[in-house]
């Protein structure tokens, strides 16, 4: 397959690297130091099962060298969506789908109105990687799961093309009949992670060791499944015990992304996370008032400062 990823960050550049490993010509688009180490020395990925190097099909900056691609995996920050979409119109022919690994559960309703809908499918990434440096790309943990699907997810050659690639070249990528369950349900875990990590500049094991802290991870857990199933999202009744017993099994250091990236006084995906609960159940008639707070708290360094002390 043809396929190019927008951009080469954590979950772009991971694939990159596992499907040009397996054999296929992957347009890696990236920029500045990025890509100037890409070209230079090739992508690297450091993984739970050893290191690894490829030198892709293509790197670059411009995608009107790239041309049509069978695939795009779409990997960026909620706040750059809509200019990375751009970047994806000069690759895309008829078939051509486009997966949003974003956090929260927006991404691809705002692709599809910036790109023609029939190139836009839906996604969801369980698996934990970042830029370490230029050129190299670092996994923690062993986990690397891939959920994705046509919109309405219904069974298509091009969606079942995309995962036989991703299973072959060693990663997971099963089957669903409802991306927006898949959606949702890690959704209602990140929510609670992302809002109380970032939120009380805690960890997990912070969280387990706290009542108060439980209580809210708990409440905000409740408040977006709530959402979920107010917009007939098909939750299991048991989603938020499931949720809760689940995150008491995380390693006790982890944060979210979104508490890493206060630490570090980088933008924050906040509006898209806590802030998006917040205002998806406004708009639904629903309370959602923890998620609301955090929003609020965190809303001040949304842009990218970090908080003083």
């Amino acid at each position: 397959m043809k396929i190019a990823t927008v951009a080469t960050g954590g979950i772009g550049g991971f694939l990159a690297v596992r499907l040009t490993e397996a054999g296929h010509q992957v347009a890696t688009i990236a920029r500045g130091r990025h890509l100037a180490a890409i070209r230079a020395d090739g992508l690297k990925l450091s993984a739970h099962d050893g290191e690894h190097l490829v030198a892709p099909w293509m790197a670059t900056d411009d995608t009107g060298e790239v041309g049509a691609v069978d695939a795009i995996i779409f990997g960026v920050k909620c706040s750059g969506l809509e200019a990375a979409a751009e970047l994806c119109r000069p690759m895309l022919g008829d078939d051509t789908i486009v997966i949003p690994f974003l956090n929260g559960v927006e991404a691809s309703d705002r692709l599809a109105q910036i790109l023609p809908e029939r190139n836009v499918g839906n996604g969801v990434a369980f698996i934990s990687t970042t830029i370490a440096e230029p050129g190299l790309i670092s996994q923690t943990g062993e986990f690397n799961r891939f959920v994705f699907a046509e919109r309405d997810s219904t069974p298509s050659g091009r969606v079942d093309a995309l995962r036989a690639a991703i299973n072959d070249a060693g990663s997971v990528a099963p089957p669903t009949d409802d991306i927006e369950r898949e959606l949702w349900t890690k959704f209602v875990l990140f929510s609670a992670v992302s809002g109380v990590t970032a939120g009380a500049r805690c960890t997990i094991g912070d969280i387990m060791a706290s009542q108060p802290l439980s209580a809210t991870f708990q409440t905000i857990v409740a408040e977006t499944a709530a959402l979920g199933r107010k917009r007939g999202v098909a939750l299991p009744d048991s989603v938020e015990a499931d949720t809760w017993a689940f995150a008491q099994g995380l390693p006790a250091p982890m944060r979210a992304s979104t508490a890493v990236d206060l630490e570090h006084g980088n933008p924050l995906e906040v509006d898209w996370i806590s802030g998006a609960v917040a205002r998806l159940s406004a708009e639904a008639g629903l309370a959602a008032p923890v998620n609301a707070t955090i929003h609020a708290l965190l809303s001040p360094f949304s842009a990218g400062k970090a908080p003083r002390g």
